[in-house]
């Protein structure tokens, strides 16, 4: 199944440089909730990278010998490969990882999983791809397990470029498992203050605390030796 390429997977470009904000703190958390501590010499892919700026926070903290970013998005991946500065990532527009079997010891992925017709196809290709022992991130927190999820879909969908999925997070853990990872979770637990807004999206002080503590979960997969 081939997906055609976007020029950016929001409708509103703009949201694109806004998500460098809102997803920092998952960022953040995600690195400092990593296993792997040392990545010297290692190979890193960001699935659904956008501009790039988890594979630039990775490497100023766990420095690695190279990374892959690949992304629908053109536009996003050109602004990417233009902000990597000496950072060695390069980010390619693809829909698929065909050709990158056994290439990666780490893969991680920030709220993409939703966005996948295929969740069984993504999981696949994602072990193929890492070398044995490797290992897969994958954060989310668009999910049916999250209450505030049926009005979020209402508010993504006008304004994705891409077809918005409603899973489960039994339905991750069972894509996983059967593509042959060991698969284990857990809540991100933000310990950091979180950007608020007041603009109702995400439902409220209480609710947004809740999301960020409670409710954004972060799959740890790994490919067996």
């Amino acid at each position: 199944m081939s997906i055609t390429p976007l020029k950016t997977w929001a409708t509103d470009p703009a949201e694109e440089d806004a998500m460098n904000h809102e997803h920092g703190p998952f960022w953040r958390r995600m690195i400092a909730l990593m296993v792997e501590r040392d990545l010297f010499g290692k190979s890193v892919l960001d699935f659904g990278c956008s501009q790039g700026g988890l594979l630039r926070l990775l490497y100023h903290s766990h420095s690695y010998a190279e990374a892959l970013g690949v992304d629908l998005a053109a536009d996003s991946v050109a602004r990417a490969n233009a902000l990597a500065g000496p950072v060695p990532a390069r980010f390619e527009v693809r829909d698929n990882l065909a050709g990158l079997e056994g290439r990666f010891d780490v893969a991680l992925s920030q709220e993409v999983l939703y966005l996948l017709p295929d969740l069984d196809r993504h999981a696949r290709e994602i072990h193929a791809c890492l070398k044995p022992g490797g290992v897969y991130y994958a954060g989310i927190g668009c999910h049916t397990d999250n209450p505030e999820w049926p009005r979020w879909r209402a508010l993504i969908e006008p304004r994705s470029n891409l077809p918005v999925q409603s899973y489960s997070l039994d339905d991750f853990n069972r894509a996983f498992a059967g593509a042959g990872f060991k698969v284990y979770a857990q809540q991100y637990r933000i310990d950091e203050f979180v950007p608020l807004s007041d603009d109702g999206v995400m439902g409220g002080v209480a609710a947004t605390l809740h999301y960020y503590d409670a409710v954004k979960t972060l799959f740890r997969c790994i490919k067996q030796a």
